[in-house]
């Protein structure tokens, strides 16, 4: 028998006619690559989801169901679907540590109102509006505020509470739902938008929420990153940017990008504050499996902006393709005084956090999405890994190139070139190997996600192993399709 068979056997006596199936050669052109996504972060009490326990997310109803409406885990979740409607999103909810607090902030108003007019409170980069009459004492507008955030927080996953303060009655004390770190970060001030303005005759202290009661204690990730398991996630969004827990997160990627496990995932952290406090934080990190988005002096919260950028990415169908000019929907731009030069923006992009720009509507646009990736195991300075780009084409090559062998011989024996055997025998050898890799490379080609197909051909090494018999060892060396993100010229002009 020259065939081979998967099913049929040789010896066969009963007349009949048996046909198998064989789809080792079914599937033609490049392997779509799954794209999931998880968030870590916390939930409330009232959530439904199991702690510790990965869940699918089909919507964002059904993230503040699972979470807990007001939650982190439930904003964030809305704010990435809002920006990516179509990839699937799973999440790993934690309690809030029990030893934690929450953070704190203030507004308290002097009067009373000379005029009509309307108090533009925005918290977390939400639009608070509170109506005042000319008369309203401080007390009253103090009443008004403090109701006007609880009637906004029924309808909105804004993650605070308010109350007006049991000791100074024209005081408002606002108060993040979750303990932990992460209500530092939650800005609130007055009149973001231009033209608006405090009524005539009232004013308002504002102290930031984590400064009138610092938020501590933040869960630990180790047990989501347990529960996830061997669950494969190309992107990773962690609502927690602080050094020990993307460390321990980094660390489980860096196992995930080894060649025994082979699930790559990229991961998503954000930031805010002014460029000297960004450029601490990028200079803090050195890792090629992640993006820190930086959100400037915006009031949008920084794992809005984590969220916001890994759903951008994601929805980027090409590996290869820069992300620059991609809107960045549902975050704010910081006041125009504040938004970052192209000086800063450099500066940032050369200490590892990533830019956005500001068009003239307002809204957000990507910049440059990079890794925190700046020098190698000798503290040399090293671009290999800068940009996202890379990671996910590296990502995608790996995957194609696994499902190409895996479906053209998935039950094949090996064999030394120069073995005479059948055509239907299910044989491979280095040379065969070698062609359907070539093949696939220029299909890896008219995708645009590689270059330079001589001197791949030149380059590739393919040969059974000298001690395993069993075993090809490849070697190739792929050259990366590149990103036009500079145009340089000069006019050299006549008069």
């Amino acid at each position: 028998m020259t065939i081979s068979f998967n099913q049929i056997a040789a010896d066969i006596r009963t007349p009949g006619q048996y046909i198998e199936f064989d789809n080792s050669r079914a599937v033609q052109g490049l392997s779509v690559m799954p794209n999931k996504t998880v968030f870590i972060g916390q939930k409330l009490a009232a959530g439904t989801a199991t702690a510790s326990t990965p869940i699918q997310v089909p919507s964002a109803a059904k993230a503040e169901d699972y979470f807990g409406h007001g939650s982190f885990l439930a904003g964030a979740i809305e704010a990435y679907k809002a920006a990516n409607p179509y990839n699937e999103v799973w999440a790993v909810p934690l309690e809030d540590d029990g030893g934690g607090t929450e953070a704190q902030g203030t507004a308290t108003f002097t009067g009373p109102a000379t005029a009509d007019g309307t108090v533009y409170l925005y918290i977390g980069g939400h639009r608070i509006t509170i109506a005042v009459s000319s008369g309203d004492s401080a007390d009253d507008v103090a009443t008004a505020t403090a109701a006007a955030i609880t009637a906004y927080a029924l309808k909105s996953n804004i993650p605070v509470s308010a109350a007006v303060n049991g000791v100074t009655s024209e005081q408002v004390d606002v108060t993040c739902l979750h303990k932990g770190t992460l209500g530092n970060y939650i800005d609130m001030r007055l009149n973001y938008n231009q033209g608006e303005a405090l009524p005539a005759g009232v004013g308002c202290t504002i102290v930031a929420i984590g400064t009138a009661v610092a938020g501590a204690t933040d869960p630990d990730v180790a047990t989501a990153i347990t529960a996830v398991g061997d669950m494969w996630f190309n992107t990773w969004v962690s609502l927690f940017a602080d050094d020990t827990n993307v460390d321990k997160i980094e660390a489980e990627l860096l196992t995930r990008w080894g060649p025994m496990e082979q699930l790559e995932g990229h991961l998503f952290i954000g930031a805010v504050g002014n460029q000297s406090a960004l450029t601490a934080l990028g200079n803090a990190r050195n890792n090629r499996f992640t993006t820190l988005m930086g959100g400037g002096q915006s009031p949008t919260s920084p794992w809005i902006w984590a969220a916001v950028a890994a759903a951008v990415d994601c929805g980027e169908p090409d590996p290869a393709r820069p992300r620059q000019t991609l809107l960045l929907p549902g975050v704010l731009p910081p006041a125009k005084t504040a938004i970052f030069t192209r000086t800063e923006r450099q500066t940032l992009l050369t200490d590892g956090v990533s830019t956005y720009t500001v068009g003239q509507d307002g809204n957000c646009y990507v910049e440059r999405l990079i890794t925190t990736y700046q020098t190698n195991a000798l503290s040399v300075l090293d671009v290999s890994y800068l940009d996202i780009t890379t990671m996910r084409t590296l990502a995608y090559l790996r995957y194609s190139l696994r499902a190409r062998i895996a479906l053209r011989f998935p039950r094949h024996k090996l064999a030394g070139d120069g073995t005479n055997f059948s055509a239907g025998q299910a044989v491979v050898t280095p040379s065969i190997a070698k062609s359907e890799i070539l093949a696939l490379f220029r299909e890896w080609e008219n995708a645009g996600l590689v270059e330079g197909f001589d001197q791949f051909k030149k380059d590739i090494i393919v040969e059974r192993n000298a001690s395993d018999v069993n075993r090809l060892d490849v070697l190739i060396a792929p050259d990366l399709m590149n990103q036009f993100r500079v145009f340089a010229g000069q006019i050299q002009f006549l008069l």
